[in-house]
């Protein structure tokens, strides 16, 4: 059977053959691992696959996708799970965890880095040769995953996007065949992967460059509620003239009163101040001493920290939770659009937000890099606004209509476009997808999707349908 073919339900001699075929497990539906195989960070995506592949090799996933496209079916992929927006219901499931490979190399300043790996991984070997990569706030976000969609992180004003230095991609295309994918052999594709997330086959390993670090200064300032318009509004003038080197956000943060939240911060607004800066500690603690004159903070972590401990710059929730976000990109940031985040999310709003964030970007963010890829919407965003809120099924509705409520508030200054790596469930239609490119950029990568996966057998994501 073609890959244009109705899908049909694989029979359990199918299934059977499939098992045989492949090194790590396969599983159906009332197979005792599963559930555990299924396990995902954002709890609000239910996965019921047809079939789940726990791939233990990159043959693993060649047969898995062969299979898929025998049956007609469509293949979804499952790392750790952060960025999971559509179900898997009725796919065939690939887990890559197992996909486990990591080498960092300290002579040329280089990794190679499968699938399963995540940050926490990779930061504790690179820290070792005294290297960094462009890794993000989340120590358990899977590398390659992060990478595909941008990859946004505390070093990005100086250095760029994650995927701007990625130099060669391994990839299981819509065929079943493993392509090794470079700005020689494949320069559309490698264009195309670098910014395209999951759309043209499932990336079993990348690699790229890395950076000399030891240590950075950076960490977090948390204030209480109280002083959340002066934070806010002080970020606001202060980054319109910190250096290159200082990548910051501030996020109105409401957490719960759980276990994995310092008892200072449990079930109280407070205003938190992030800070990465590649300079020597006393300039960044000058630059950041205008926030420490605004009144006594709740917990000051900033000073110099060695890399392995930058994901203490964000302190990411590492346990799963049932998310729900929305962002937008903002051409500047004005005194009036402070004033609506805080109306929305500040002291004395009736917020069901857990995180409402102000990123900046610019710098390195906001130029092509020196291999050009998919990435977009980069010279006109200043600062990037990113929404979280929590609940059950019951509440989602609710909660997406306040933060629409908000990003709609936010208009007068928004670009209208989106990033790809903050878009999630119900925001998969090509049509909001199509708003992390340029017009050209999107037609380019229907195009080039209509090459590789012509049945768009890579449908179970932000989908880049094949061009007519």
């Amino acid at each position: 059977m073609s890959a244009t073919a109705s899908p049909e339900i694989p029979s359990t001699a199918a299934v059977a053959a499939l098992r045989d075929a492949v090194t790590g497990p396969v599983l159906v539906a009332g197979d005792a691992d599963h559930p555990a195989e299924l396990a995902t960070y954002n709890l609000t995506v239910v996965h019921t696959p047809a079939v789940v592949v726990g791939a233990a090799t990159v043959a693993d996933v060649q047969a898995a996708v062969r299979f898929a496209t025998t049956h007609g079916l469509p293949v979804a992929v499952l790392g750790a799970g952060h960025g999971s927006s559509v179900s898997s219901a009725g796919a065939v499931l690939i887990t890559t965890r197992r996909l486990a490979g990591l080498t960092v190399d300290e002579e040329t300043r280089t990794a190679r880095v499968e699938a399963g790996v995540r940050w926490a991984e990779f930061i504790e070997q690179a820290q070792k040769a005294g290297l960094a990569a462009l890794n993000g706030s989340s120590p358990t976000v899977t590398v390659v995953g992060y990478t595909l969609g941008g990859g946004l992180g505390p070093f990005g004003r100086k250095h760029g996007y994650a995927a701007d230095h990625v130099t060669a991609l391994d990839v299981v295309t819509a065929d079943g065949e493993l392509r090794h994918v470079t700005a020689d052999s494949e320069p559309d594709l490698f264009w195309a992967l670098r910014g395209g997330k999951g759309n043209f086959g499932v990336v079993v390993a990348i690699e790229f460059t890395l950076f000399p670090m030891q240590a950075f200064y950076g960490g977090g300032i948390f204030f209480p509620g109280e002083l959340a318009g002066d934070v806010l509004h002080l970020f606001r003038e202060w980054t319109r003239d910190v250096p290159e080197e200082m990548s910051a956000s501030v996020g109105l943060l409401h957490l719960p009163a759980a276990p994995f939240v310092p008892e200072p911060l449990r079930d109280r607004l407070v205003a938190h101040l992030r800070i990465a800066y590649l300079g020597s500690p006393s300039e960044g603690a000058l630059m950041v001493a205008p926030f420490r004159e605004l009144g006594t903070p709740i917990l000051d972590t900033v000073g110099p920290m060695p890399y392995a401990a930058v994901a203490s710059v964000h302190n990411d929730p590492v346990d799963p939770l049932p998310l729900y976000e929305h962002g937008a990109l903002l051409r500047e940031l004005p005194a009036e659009a402070v004033d609506t985040i805080l109306r929305f999310a500040g002291p004395g709003a009736p917020s069901p937000l857990v995180l409402a964030e102000i990123r900046h970007m610019g710098g390195a963010l906001s130029r092509p890099p020196a291999v050009p890829n998919a990435v977009g919407n980069r010279d006109e965003t200043l600062y990037n606004v990113f929404l979280v809120a929590a609940g059950g099924p019951p509440d989602a509705a609710a909660l997406h209509a306040y933060e629409q409520e908000l990003i709609d508030a936010l208009a007068p200054w928004s670009t209208g476009r989106r990033y790809l790596n903050f878009m999630f469930g119900g925001e998969t239609d090509p049509q909001t997808v199509a708003l992390a490119y340029a017009p050209e950029s999107f037609e380019r990568l229907t195009k080039i999707k209509q090459r590789f996966d012509p049945a768009n057998v890579f449908r179970i994501n932000h989908n880049i349908p094949p061009a007519a």
